[in-house]
């Protein structure tokens, strides 16, 4: 029996799940989470967790059950090729209680649309072998036959085969290959924008400063400019940049009127100013010993 689908409501917040032994063994640098990371931002969604873990069933099942019991829109990377240690398919279906089954459309899309590798001159499709055992890996997904495929299996681009696999209603399994996630991951916007607290998706806002300061020279102000901010839902960041003359302070929040109105108050508490992008003042020829300064 399947477990209860999550509901499709509003959209809060998010988790990461990356799942592949590559990136904890340093083969592989994990660059999706970043991706995730401004994605949901650029939206206004919470980014609440990223974890990374191995290719091990046990794993995935419970990361997948507690993200998707715990947040509104969870993504996972990695571990959907057609390799023996691709198991993020198999785990996520037994999480949820659900068998795997081969998706005619994306099965005919990946014949449709992708090319047998020059190493495998002779494969054929309509031939039963190793090779097409290995392909239709890719293409077995957790199915939930008490709910429409199409909420389940999403293709959103007309040049790729590979889907995205919906289970439970809240987790969406895409591919570890960076361009792919990436790729797929603006390809599901238009079906959250209406899900979203700001349907517009004009999402957060933030405010740079480029500041001289010392963290700890401006301690106290960021304190008390973070009690004041604090209940409008701004959040007041500081950010020492090592080896630099100049650190950073953020606003962050919605109300960007609100934030508007701070910034002659942090610029000079800071003795700084606003910037467009973090290091877009630094001078040609920083001073080391000033950046350590600087950093505390």
């Amino acid at each position: 029996m399947a477990a209860p689908t999550q509901a499709k409501g509003l959209i809060h917040t998010a988790a990461c799940l990356i799942i592949g032994d590559e990136v904890l063994g340093g083969k592989t640098v994990d660059t999706n989470s970043a991706y995730m990371a401004k994605f949901c931002f650029a939206l206004g969604i919470s980014l609440r967790r990223i974890e990374v873990i191995a290719d091990d069933e046990n794993e995935i099942v419970e990361a997948a059950r507690r993200m998707s019991k715990t947040y509104d829109f969870v993504v996972t990377s990695g571990g959907i090729g057609p390799t023996h240690d691709d198991i993020t398919y198999q785990s996520i279906a037994k999480a949820f209680n659900l068998p795997l089954k081969l998706h005619e459309e994306a099965f005919d899309r990946m014949k449709r649309l992708s090319k047998p590798h020059k190493s495998q001159p002779n494969f054929d499709w309509n031939v039963p072998s190793a090779a097409l055992t290995a392909k239709k890996r890719m293409v077995e997904l957790p199915l939930d036959d008490s709910r429409p495929y199409e909420e389940q299996v999403l293709f959103v681009d007309d040049n790729l085969w590979v889907p995205i696999s919906c289970v439970n209603g809240n987790i969406h399994i895409l591919p570890g290959v960076p361009s792919l996630f990436q790729s797929m991951l603006d390809g599901l916007k238009p079906r959250l924008l209406p899900r979203l607290t700001d349907p517009e998706g004009k999402g957060v806002q933030r405010i740079l400063f480029s500041t001289p300061m010392a963290e700890s020279a401006i301690a106290e102000f960021l304190t008390q400019l973070a009690a004041k901010a604090g209940p409008k839902g701004v959040k007041v960041g500081s950010y020492p940049r090592w080896g630099k003359e100049l650190n950073t302070v953020t606003l962050v929040g919605r109300d960007l009127e609100y934030m508007e109105s701070l910034v002659p108050e942090v610029e000079k508490a800071v003795q700084g100013h606003r910037v467009s992008v973090e290091g877009e003042d630094d001078p040609e020829h920083p001073d080391p010993e000033a950046g350590k300064l600087a950093s505390g």
